[in-house]
């Protein structure tokens, strides 16, 4: 796969187009202007800016300057409630909620995903099902819970998440599907698009092996259904984004990175064209060892 923008399939002018957009999350360790950079030049639909302790993310006035240099459209922001950025803002994992809403309007996002609390955040945990229901009725900012997956040792496994990993389980209004995350938690991404129904407002697009690891691979590299995740939100009419959120941590160069950004964009726009087209499996890239998912 070339370094130049990545083919788009033909598809009917007059249908709707399913948006692909890039995670910033996919190019870590690089910072967002170079994800910008590189969706641009890719020819993704825009993007989603994960919070974390790059400080462009955390600046609004900085990721419009990004977001207009490279023509690319901020959809969604995805809050600082990884285990890595939990002291991003603060400690307070309400209040950050609030502010990743706060930036979502300031740049012009529809979306804010979110990942349930931590066992550990028992007093957010109280109140998490309640305050997003309410940012998301009086913010205009669609609140986009995401599904997460038990720890899982060797003899061992924990529930890490309150009041639960998995969404379908709780009276979220919109839910964020993580393919990746379904693959940890040895379930079926096809399964849940019916779990999950007219819940479903937003995609996170990456592979998993059934690992006891969040491995984040390349669309087509594991074992998750992604291509027909895919087919069959554009046989249901689906409107929302799909969002490349893959690990290229182990990249040994700028120029493998950016392979397994166009495979994956490619990938997507390949399965999310209406009707029959050459199926696409992604050329084999640098090995990501569980060691260094994320």
């Amino acid at each position: 796969m070339s370094d130049a923008t990545t083919p788009r399939p033909p598809s009917d002018p007059g249908e709707p187009r399913i948006p692909v957009t890039l995670s910033t999350a996919s190019v870590y360790p690089r910072r967002a202007g170079y994800a910008f950079q590189a969706a641009a030049d890719l020819g993704y639909d825009g993007m989603e800016v994960m919070v974390w302790s790059d400080e462009v993310t955390q600046d609004a006035a900085a990721l419009r300057k990004l977001s207009d240099e490279h023509e690319m459209p901020i959809r969604s922001i995805h809050a600082p409630t990884l285990l890595v950025s939990q002291r991003v803002w603060g400690r307070a994992p309400g209040p950050k909620l609030r502010r990743s809403v706060r930036l979502a309007q300031e740049v012009g996002a529809s979306t804010v995903v979110v990942h349930p609390p931590f066992r550990w955040q028992y007093r957010y945990a109280r109140e998490f099902e309640e305050l997003v229901r309410e940012l998301d009725e009086t913010e205009g900012v669609t609140i986009a819970v995401e599904n997460m997956y038990p720890w899982r040792g060797r003899k061992r496994e924990m529930q890490a998440y309150l009041p639960g990993w998995d969404p379908s389980e709780h009276g979220y209004d919109h839910v964020t599907l993580d393919l990746s995350h379904a693959a940890v938690a040895q379930q079926n991404s096809l399964e849940l698009l019916d779990v999950f129904d007219g819940r479903l407002r937003h995609v996170h697009l990456a592979d998993g092996s059934s690992s006891i690891k969040d491995e984040h691979l390349v669309p087509g590299r594991g074992d998750q259904p992604c291509a027909e995740v895919l087919t069959e939100l554009v046989r249901r009419g689906w409107t929302g984004d799909v969002v490349v959120e893959i690990a290229t941590r182990r990249a040994r160069t700028a120029a493998e990175r950016r392979a397994d950004l166009a495979a994956s964009l490619f990938f997507a726009r390949t399965y999310l064209t209406p009707g029959p087209h050459p199926a696409y499996e992604p050329p084999p890239g640098p090995v990501h060892r569980h060691a260094d998912a994320w």
